[in-house]
């Protein structure tokens, strides 16, 4: 079954050039002056790069079969991550280059979703929210609005603007998709 550029969507993976990429983000176009197009940012699953590529609205791709299994992420050495599946006890490796910005949403113990293209692992995703700890933040300052931000570092090395009340080794929610605050854990 076909799939048209006009019926994309973000988290959408297909074939392109022989590769299963992963929709990122798309914006169809009109110009004033002939047909509609689509463009797209992708990751290609096999190699992690972002391409942002255009589209005739019309163009058809075959849909990538992507299986997934769970895992549970054991550690890190030398750039490689370890992962270990839940069902089978299996060990897998993913380079940082596989991995991409995932690196700062995953941490020991934490379970996450190993996909699978034809029997090759390609990479991994985690959940929506992840739960980290505040590693470092400056303190509080005294009278500032509730609504004012400070920056804030996590264990896993994420930069990002937490509200004043948030304190050192204090556990919040983090949006993996932007990394982004959520709330208090």
């Amino acid at each position: 079954m076909a799939i048209s550029a006009g019926d994309f969507r973000t988290g959408l993976t297909l074939i392109v050039d022989g590769d299963p990429c992963q929709v990122l983000d798309f914006q169809h176009v009109k110009p004033g002056k002939g047909a509609a197009i689509l463009k797209t940012k992708m990751r290609n699953l096999k190699t992690g790069s972002i391409q942002e590529r255009n589209f005739n609205a019309s163009t058809k791709f075959e849909p990538a079969n992507i299986s997934r299994r769970d895992a549970q992420y054991s550690y890190e050495a030398d750039s490689t991550y370890y992962f270990m599946d839940l069902e089978t006890y299996d060990s897998y490796e993913l380079t940082a280059d596989q991995i991409g910005e995932n690196k700062y949403y995953i941490i020991e113990g934490s379970t996450v979703s190993l996909m699978f293209f034809e029997g090759t692992l390609l990479s991994l995703s985690v959940p929506e929210k992840v739960e980290l700890t505040i590693a470092e933040t400056d303190p509080a300052i005294k009278g500032a609005p509730s609504t004012q931000t400070k920056d804030a570092v996590t264990e896993t090395g994420l930069s990002l603007r937490v509200p004043q009340f948030i304190e050192p080794g204090e556990k919040i929610v983090v949006f993996s998709t932007d990394g982004k605050y959520a709330g208090r854990a």
